[in-house]
This record gives C-alpha cells, sequence and structure tokens, in this order.
C-alpha cells in the first residue's frame, strides 16, 4: 500500500465536477460575508502573468494578502523568459526553489496541459490565450448566485467577441451544466458554433434574458485589424440606452472588463442600478481566495500497488 497527494491544479471549470465547483461558489460567499479565513502564512504562492492584467492579478494579489500567503515576486519582464526560457522550465525552477503553487497567464492556449504532467504543485490558470478563464467564471457565477440563489432556469445572454474570448467559453460551459440556458449575440462573424448556443440578434437577445453579459472585443487575438469603428460597433451590437430600457427589470448586467465606455456598454449604464460590473470585481477577491485555499487543501489517496 502506498500513499500520494491528490494536486488541486485549478485549469478549467471542465475538469471539476458540479458539486466542486457548487462548494468553491457557496465558500467564496461565505468569505465575502465575513467567515474566518483559513491563513496559510508557510505557504508561498508566485504570480507569473505573461500578458497584461489589472483585475485578475490585483485580486490575485488581494487574494493572497488575506490568506497571509507569502508571494515570490516575479516580473516576466526580467526574468529569464526574456533569454529564451521556456515556460515549464521557469515553472520547474520556482517548484525547485520552494514555490508551493503557480498562478499564471499565459497567451497560449492550453498552456497547461505539459506543466500538470510534469510539476507536483498546483497550477492555476489566470487565462491561457483564447481557452479557459475559470477564476473569472467562478466570480461570475457567484455574483449570479449572489443575485439568485442558482442559475438553472435562467437564460443568460453572452454578447460580443465569442470567438477569441476565453469568458465566454468558459461560461458557456459551466453555465449548462448548472441548468441554465444560454445563448450568444454580436457580429455572426464572432459567433462560436463550439460552445454548443444558439445565435440571436441583440435586440431579441437582451429583452429575453435574465442575465446580460458583456464582452470587449479582443482586439489583440484578431489578425484582420479592427473591423469595427467604436460607434459602428456600440450602435449594432453594444447595450445601448435603449436597449437598456428594454431588458427585463429583475435582468442584471455583468462584463469581465476591462469595459470599453461608448463599446459594448454605454458609459453612463457601467453603472446603473442593474449593473453588477463592480460587484464581479470586488466578488474577484473571495472567488480567488476560494480558488487558493482549494490549492492547499491535497488529500492523501491510498494505492495498492
Amino acid at each position: 500500500m502506498q500513499t500520494r497527494q491528490r494536486i488541486a491544479h485549478f485549469t478549467s471549470l471542465d475538469a471539476l465536477a458540479t458539486e466542486d465547483i457548487e462548494q468553491l461558489i457557496e465558500r467564496a460567499l461565505q468569505l465575502k460575508q465575513g467567515a474566518s479565513v483559513r491563513p496559510l502564512p508557510t505557504k508561498t504562492v508566485a504570480n507569473l502573468f505573461f500578458e497584461h492584467s489589472t483585475r485578475t492579478k490585483c485580486s490575485f494579489d488581494m487574494a493572497e494578502h488575506h490568506l497571509g500567503l507569502h508571494v515570490l515576486p516575479f516580473e516576466t519582464a526580467t526574468s529569464s523568459v526574456q533569454k529564451g526560457e521556456t515556460l515549464l522550465d521557469t515553472c520547474k525552477t520556482l517548484q525547485a526553489i520552494g514555490v508551493d503553487a503557480l498562478v499564471v497567464r499565459h497567451g497560449e492556449t492550453g498552456y497547461y496541459e505539459p506543466l500538470q504532467q510534469q510539476l507536483s504543485i498546483p497550477i492555476i490558470n489566470a487565462g491561457d490565450g483564447s481557452g479557459q478563464h475559470p477564476s473569472q467564471s467562478l466570480l461570475d457565477l457567484m455574483t449570479m448566485y449572489a443575485e439568485y440563489g442558482h442559475v438553472s432556469g435562467k437564460t443568460i445572454v453572452i454578447c460580443g467577441d465569442l470567438r477569441h474570448s476565453r469568458v465566454a467559453r468558459s461560461n458557456a460551459h459551466v453555465l449548462q451544466r448548472l441548468g441554465a440556458t444560454v445563448i450568444g449575440s454580436g457580429p455572426r462573424e464572432w459567433f462560436d458554433e463550439t460552445m454548443g448556443i444558439t445565435y440571436r440578434e441583440m435586440d431579441e437577445a437582451v429583452a429575453t434574458s435574465d442575465i446580460i453579459m458583456l464582452l470587449r472585443v479582443q482586439h489583440e487575438r484578431h489578425t484582420d485589424g479592427r473591423p469595427f469603428a467604436a460607434e459602428e460597433y456600440h450602435e449594432r451590437y453594444g447595450l445601448t440606452e435603449q436597449r437598456m430600457k428594454r431588458i427585463q427589470p429583475e435582468a442584471i448586467v455583468l462584463h469581465p472588463a476591462p469595459v470599453n465606455r461608448g463599446v459594448e456598454i454605454a458609459d453612463e449604464l457601467v453603472e446603473h442600478p442593474q449593473s453588477r460590473i463592480f460587484d464581479q470585481m470586488t466578488n474577484g477577491v473571495f472567488a480567488r481566495m476560494a480558488i487558493l485555499e482549494r490549492a492547499f487543501e491535497t488529500a492523501t489517496i491510498k494505492e495498492t500497488r
């Protein structure tokens, strides 16, 4: 009989059981309501952000602060990455010197797959290319559960650049697992059939949905330049003042940010009473605290040889 430790990677909500996702949502809500934290002062984490970030990186920083974690400073611009070191070797180096977990954002879709095979410390995916953004999905779910208590039976429209959005992909999958109806809207050429959702025109979509999730145009992932002028995009696919008047009285508006005011949403609607955009940012700290707690909760698994 041998024992080994379970490594609690957090790379995609698709890899978690529904029960585990709901437990994370519940824990995040408890933390927001003032539940005591499980301090981790003996653990060290490194945040490796190979793409720009404000909300995700800063909320991980704050979550780590609240948990008493030691954060090892790491800057990609001054690391050996600039000398050609691979992501795997960077991560193996940090593991070798005693880092207990890694929070990684990287432009390569699925970057974490080889890391999971070769590292013995948890990898927390803070966004991979056009693949997944599981911590954003968790905070989005937390925001929805705080509002309604569940998402089962709710209709959620994801509006905008679905083809290039890791937020859209992560949310479309998990929301359907949790019993929601998910639809897509925005430019037809950016609609992604592989998400398993149906398309509706913007006016119909916002008027018939319980939750309206807006997306930024992922200009950095487009190879064909900027296909829409800001004013044209806003008029055709944005949440304008006129469209806002047609949404249901109990509906809420979400956006993962950064927000381009006057493009995907009218400037004055960002702080509208039905907007939960800044609540999402607040919730991100507690969602990421729950994720980090889970990363350090190892379970001993018995194996018969």
